[in-house]
């Protein structure tokens, strides 16, 4: 690696589902098993070239906008959905030991490190204490504490404030659409991931190292 870069980047923030754990397809089945109940469903493709990476909240808002799901219900299924969030977590956050080998190691290396989710709070944490990532972030930030969820940049905002970095030390990992804007609007520097399978200590390595 190479020790001026390193000097210069003192943060790394991830994003979480489809960067450190697989779990958009999570987020999908919990939607839609809450949207069934009403006889309403996301499909795959849309779910993945728009719907992917948004809060729930968005979600069903933007449903509702295109009058496929009756005014009023909202709040209600945003409930369920989270229940069965709840109840899959384990299936789709299992301990990947590659990704905490990774977080330890940039621990070891003195970065400083953030997770930044679209997920609310409670999920958010669940899910990395599932994972087993919990204790390697300095900063945790779920969609319920800032006014504007990705795609604005506030999460990003925030974390570099309580991180006390600029965005010119930092570099943010992010997979979907959304979060890609999000973090780019941040002011800094943004890796694209396809999944889990692309985070990567050999990633790290070339990145750190330009």
């Amino acid at each position: 690696m190479n020790d001026t870069n390193l000097r210069k980047i003192k943060a790394i923030l991830f994003d979480l589902d489809g960067v450190l754990v697989n779990m958009p397809d999570g987020h999908y089945v919990a939607l839609n098993k809450a949207l069934d109940l009403f006889g309403v469903c996301i499909n795959e493709d849309e779910h993945y070239a728009h719907f992917n990476g948004l809060p729930t909240k968005k979600k069903l808002e933007e449903l509702e906008e295109q009058k496929r799901l009756p005014v009023g219900l909202r709040e209600f299924i945003n409930g369920i959905k989270q229940k069965y969030t709840k109840e899959i977590i384990p299936n789709y956050c299992v301990p990947d030991y590659s990704k905490i080998i990774l977080l330890r190691h940039l621990k070891e290396q003195g970065f400083k490190l953030g997770c930044c989710s679209n997920s609310t709070k409670e999920t958010l944490h669940l899910m990395l204490k599932s994972a087993q990532l919990f204790e390697f972030f300095d900063v945790i930030i779920g969609n319920d504490e800032v006014t504007n969820p990705k795609p604005s940049p506030e999460i990003y905002q925030v974390a570099f404030e309580k991180l006390r970095v600029s965005p010119e030390e930092c570099i943010i990992i992010e997979d979907s659409p959304h979060g890609i804007a999000s973090a780019k609007a941040s002011g800094a520097t943004v890796y694209e991931v396809r999944d889990v399978d692309d985070v990567t200590l050999s990633l790290f390595e070339k990145v750190l190292s330009k």
